[in-house]
């Protein structure tokens, strides 16, 4: 079974340690898209992904193309508070791709809109832009894998 998290130019050491930890403790790949805001031996970046950096299956790319390129017959899935679809519309599949952007502009306006059907995003009030990017991860990860039914989990 293999889900994959995409962070394309994520700035923030914390939210990439705590996902990478997340992506430890599920079996999950995790992409990183330079340029990355951070130095991946930032001492920030290591504490939130704390001892289990040996347990995460990582991969670097210089580019977004590159990923495509890579894993052409994928689908991925693109996190976007610009978004209309929610999260929890889609049947999620082995193998599938989520993508998200920078915290402090998400992803491209030219790549949603080039790929509007397959955006997500999650439903919150109108009071707040976004959640953060790490717990983001989380929610649409967990839904993907508990339509899966948590395959490899105890």
């Amino acid at each position: 079974m293999a889900l994959h998290i995409v962070l394309v130019e994520p700035e923030i050491p914390a939210n990439t340690g705590n996902i990478a930890r997340t992506c430890a403790a599920t079996g999950i790949h995790l992409h990183l898209v330079r340029p990355l805001g951070f130095r991946t031996d930032d001492a920030t970046l290591k504490r939130a992904g704390l001892d289990y950096w040996h347990a995460v299956n990582i991969e670097y790319h210089d580019s977004f193309q590159e990923v495509l390129d890579k894993y052409a017959d994928a689908r991925f899935f693109y996190a976007s508070t610009k978004a209309t679809n929610h999260y929890c519309q889609f049947e999620y599949q082995d193998g599938d791709f989520f993508v998200f952007g920078k915290e402090t502009k998400g992803l491209p306006a030219e790549l949603i809109e080039a790929n509007r059907e397959t955006c997500i995003r999650m439903p919150m009030t109108k009071e707040v832009r976004s959640l953060n990017l790490s717990n983001s991860a989380a929610i649409i990860l967990f839904e993907a894998l508990r339509q899966l039914g948590f395959p490899n989990l105890d």
